[in-house]
């Protein structure tokens, strides 16, 4: 029944996202309603509770074993723009025993190992499945208990998080004790309106955010981090490539170069992390740019990104709001522990937040401290939450699956290792003509890079 599928939305707190997800919910109970069923649960992660690392899932196994280990059959997790037909998702679910321990959704894998997912199964990676979060996937509640049982015994070490849905898949794995994902054909991410989607229980609605005209190129400040030894190998690329599309950049360095031309902020060039270069770029930006200039974007100097794609992102958002924008990934989130915005896929701030963040003194603990940590600390800190977008990227396109990159239209890629890096944009991130007139998704010609 359908009472017995309590629905969980991947939801934001940002107001474009909440919107979106509280859209979904009234979607999932007017179908109830028209089916003349009793309301199913739906929960929307951010309002779950204040705990930081509720969106990496497993902290939040104990309560749902508690509220809901008696009298539920299924957890039903979902994004805010996967679309379900709750005739469809009832009838599937239906062919699988609720008494047992079940972990459902659409497999992906790795082609080949990818340091995102610390080289994992490295001798053959495509022997190990994991959820396509976009199609929606399911717990049966015998393992929520399970899982809410072991994390009892044994709390998430408190570590990184970098790809939640392939961390889940490994927890529930357990070395091989625990089950497998179980491959679900009606869990899609085809189109809604594609002829794919007649058997389908969950589509995917696949296009770039556009909520009006996109942001004017004025709109976006685009700040470049580069050193010396970067300027010879790294610059012409992004000269040969994105550049054109950014209206207003600078690049900012350990030496002034006239022929680029870079800025040297007065900071030597550290090994680790960027810490005091970052935010002598957020100070600049805030004391030397037109408060008229809404956007700050912060990206290596081997970021590939499309700056076309992210004004058009940039519309669904409000610069008035302190929006921190990127991948995010998460440090310490089992206890306690703070999100971030991983900074090689690039990391967007409104002018909104950067005042607020220099307002409130937090700063580097050292100059060489990683960067995109110590903000995620000091935005935790404010109260400010990070905003995710699954669009930015903090590797190459080969070290995701390819089912998952084909229902994206991507705005940003990072790292030169191994690859033509001019290829990798013309292939994955320049605008086409197409793609320029209506927005649309428009098939691209993605041989393997």
């Amino acid at each position: 029944e359908l009472k017995g599928i309590v629905f969980v939305i991947q939801s934001q707190s940002n107001s474009f996202h909440s919107k979106r997800a509280e859209d979904l919910k009234r979607d999932i109970l007017k179908q109830a309603v028209d089916l003349g069923k009793e309301l199913p649960t739906v929960l929307l992660i951010h309002q779950i509770d204040r705990h930081e690392g509720a969106w990496t899932i497993l902290p939040l196994m104990t309560d749902f074993s508690i509220t809901y280990g008696r009298n539920t059959s299924w957890i039903f997790f979902c994004e805010e723009d996967t679309r379900i037909q709750v005739v469809k998702l009832l009838e599937t679910l239906r062919r699988f025993d609720k008494s047992k321990e079940w972990f459902l959704g659409k497999a992906l894998y790795d082609e080949e190992s990818t340091i995102i997912h610390h080289y994992a199964f490295a001798e053959n990676p495509t022997v190990f499945k994991f959820p396509d979060f976009a199609a929606g996937w399911a717990l049966s509640i015998p393992l929520v208990n399970k899982l809410a049982k072991k994390l009892k015994s044994e709390p998430l070490k408190s570590d990184f998080t970098i790809d939640l849905k392939h961390e889940i898949a490994l927890y529930i794995w357990q070395k091989g004790e625990g089950p497998h994902l179980t491959p679900v054909p009606e869990f899609c991410t085809d189109d809604v309106n594609s002829y794919k989607a007649d058997h389908c229980a969950t589509t995917f609605s696949n296009f770039l955010p556009l909520c009006g005209e996109p942001v004017n190129k004025e709109d976006v400040f685009v700040a470049v981090k580069t050193c010396r030894k970067f300027h010879g190998d790294r610059i012409p690329v992004v000269k040969q490539t994105w550049e054109r599309e950014a209206a207003l950049i600078e690049y900012y360095s350990d030496y002034a170069d006239i022929s680029i031309p870079t800025i040297d902020l007065g900071i030597p060039n550290t090994d680790r992390g960027h810490c005091g270069k970052t935010f002598a770029i957020l100070e600049r930006f805030w004391n030397r740019t037109s408060p008229k200039t809404p956007w700050l974007v912060v990206v290596d100097d081997d970021t590939l990104i499309s700056i076309f794609r992210l004004r058009k992102l940039l519309s669904c958002y409000d610069p008035n709001e302190p929006v921190f924008l990127g991948e995010r990934y998460g440090y310490g989130l089992g206890t306690g522990g703070y999100s971030y915005i991983t900074g090689g896929g690039g990391m967007v701030f409104s002018r909104t937040a950067v005042q607020k963040l220099l307002a409130s003194k937090c700063r580097c603990y050292s100059m060489d401290a990683p960067d995109d940590m110590v903000l995620g600390m000091c935005f935790s800190g404010l109260g400010i939450p990070i905003t995710h977008s699954p669009l930015f990227h903090q590797a190459r396109p080969m070290d995701y699956p390819k089912d998952y990159l084909s229902h994206q239209i991507p705005v940003s890629f990072h790292k030169h290792w191994n690859i033509d890096p001019v290829k990798v944009y013309f292939t994955w991130l320049a605008p086409n003509s197409e793609e320029s007139r209506n927005g649309k998704k428009v098939g691209y010609n993605r041989e393997d890079l």
